[in-house]
């Protein structure tokens, strides 16, 4: 029988005990199973790029359970509270783990959406006691660990209506008269600024492979490649390329386009013909 897997993303680091000994409780209630480690690099707090990057590695994942955590509103109470929740998608039945703050909505979206939720946030699995700043081990692994041990989803917690679940507001790029317009999802850890648009857009724009193109960002204009890869550009050369994930992205070669341009997540550009 193959083992259970578990694919487990967070914003925890590895400068402490945090991931580890998540791996721990998952392991205590299901020994069998297996953990892949995503990333435990997202900037902290940033729900918005850990969404992103999920959504970017779904096309590459095992059938796994997906437990992820990002959770700047962890031990949040009333009405600004966030839950804890389990969920199973509409498409292929995958099982994601984690908190309702929309980091696990991309992915769900990618597979027809959410047909059943649950709120875990009192389920019989988690550890007591529980710290209002840790749900990560004593919540969100737990629940992990019982779905690969075979646990139903519907004995881990309260039914929710799926439509209430809460949904970020990732930007998409527009083509507008003057060109294309993009805006930055995340900064990755060489500098390289990745977009919301397809390589499609810019052959729409009547732009080929090898071509020059203006990037129109904070009131300059920066003149770069559109490229396959960083060598078709001399060391500092800015490419618009399409990256491992298959996202429109801006590079430096051998440098940083976060840098060179002064850009960051949300930052709105342009890209035209040169």
């Amino acid at each position: 029988m193959t083992a259970p897997l578990i694919t487990f993303l967070s914003d925890y680091g590895l400068g402490n005990e945090f991931v580890g000994v998540c791996h721990a409780v998952i392991a205590r209630r299901a020994p069998q199973a297996r953990v892949i480690d995503l990333t435990h690099s997202i900037p902290r707090h940033d729900v918005h790029t850990g969404a992103i990057v999920l959504r970017g590695t779904l096309p590459f994942l095992p059938d796994a359970i997906i437990l992820a955590v990002v959770d700047p509103g962890v031990g949040s109470t009333g009405a600004r509270g966030r839950r804890a929740v389990a969920v199973r998608t509409t498409e292929e039945d995958r099982l994601l783990v984690g908190p309702d703050n929309g980091l696990l909505m991309p992915v769900c979206e990618r597979l027809g959406g959410v047909a059943e939720a649950f709120d875990v946030g009192e389920s019989d699995e988690r550890l007591e006691p529980v710290s209002p700043t840790f749900h990560g081990r004593d919540i969100f692994a737990p629940v992990a660990g019982a779905l690969a041990a075979g646990t139903p989803i519907e004995d881990l917690g309260e039914p929710l209506p799926p439509e209430g679940l809460r949904r970020l507001n990732i930007p998409v790029a527009v083509r507008t008269a003057e060109g294309l317009e993009l805006h930055v999802l995340h900064c990755d850890t060489f500098g390289n600024l990745i977009l919301d648009g397809q390589t499609e857009q810019v052959a729409e724009l009547g732009l080929k492979l090898g071509d020059e193109v203006a990037v129109r960002y904070g009131g300059g204009t920066h003149r770069a490649t559109f490229a396959r890869t960083f060598a078709d550009v001399h060391p500092g050369g800015l490419l618009l390329y399409k990256d491992g994930l298959g996202m429109l992205a801006l590079a430096v070669n051998r440098g940083s386009a976060a840098e060179l341009l002064g850009a960051g997540r949300h930052d709105e550009l342009l890209v035209t013909g040169a």
